[in-house]
């Protein structure tokens, strides 16, 4: 049973790492620009959608992701590592509010602006459920080592931030009158920052379980002699 504080840093780590990656402030402005077009029933029918799609996609790669990493026999601090990288790119992006190569590229926005349905691309996919938040959802269910309450923490976290991301989809008219495109870009790079930080904690805690693996398989021959 994990104790009390293990719970709380777990629920804490989650929330800032979701709500970075996800970014529910900067998928108003897009979503804006996507479906500004539609009517509002419209656009509220393709954001409760589009968080449904990614919730769905989100939780697979929680519950099943670590068991794919070990058919294709890659470990989890190797993943760690990656993972890492990634969300450190990310991270440089929002800061320098330069274009995310984890997003659409020019070519797939063209599509989404002249798709019917942009609910599962490209909002759900790679909008929300993108490398950055399924390689995180990845890392924290396997941080949470099979424990249910750990695990459920997660989880519960995840889709609290989901619902985050629903509601400013439902209210990006408002958000972007509000916090103008100046807000918008001021609170990317705030959360890029932290970004950054996560990124490097999980490229050394990758590290040092890649190293203390390899000295344990260096030192069981002598411990054999």
């Amino acid at each position: 049973m994990p104790e009390w504080s293990q719970f709380l840093t777990t629920i804490n780590k989650t929330f800032l790492t979701m709500l970075v990656v996800m970014d529910p402030i900067g998928l108003a402005p897009i979503f804006i620009g996507l479906a500004s077009n539609r009517p509002r029933f419209e656009r509220q029918r393709v954001a409760f959608k589009a968080t449904l799609v990614a919730g769905i996609i989100i939780l697979m790669f929680g519950l099943f992701g670590r068991d794919l990493l070990k058919h294709l026999g890659i470990s989890l601090s190797a993943f760690r590592i990656a993972g890492g990288v990634l969300l450190f790119m990310i991270a440089l992006d929002m800061v320098f509010a330069r274009p995310s190569g984890s997003k659409e590229t020019p070519e797939e926005e063209q599509e989404a602006h002249e798709r019917q349905d942009i609910s599962v691309f490209p909002l759900a996919i790679p909008l929300i459920a993108g490398p950055g938040t399924l390689a995180s959802i990845m890392i924290l269910a396997g941080d949470a080592h099979g424990e249910p309450l750990l695990l459920g923490g997660v989880f519960s976290v995840t889709f609290l931030v989901l619902l985050l991301c629903y509601l400013a989809l439902r209210l990006s008219g408002q958000i972007a009158r509000v916090i103008g495109l100046t807000g918008v870009h001021v609170v990317t790079r705030v959360l890029g920052v932290l970004l950054g930080a996560l990124a490097v904690q999980y490229i050394a805690d990758g590290t040092l379980e890649l190293l203390r693996g390899g000295l344990k398989i260096t030192m069981l021959p002598l411990a054999v002699a």
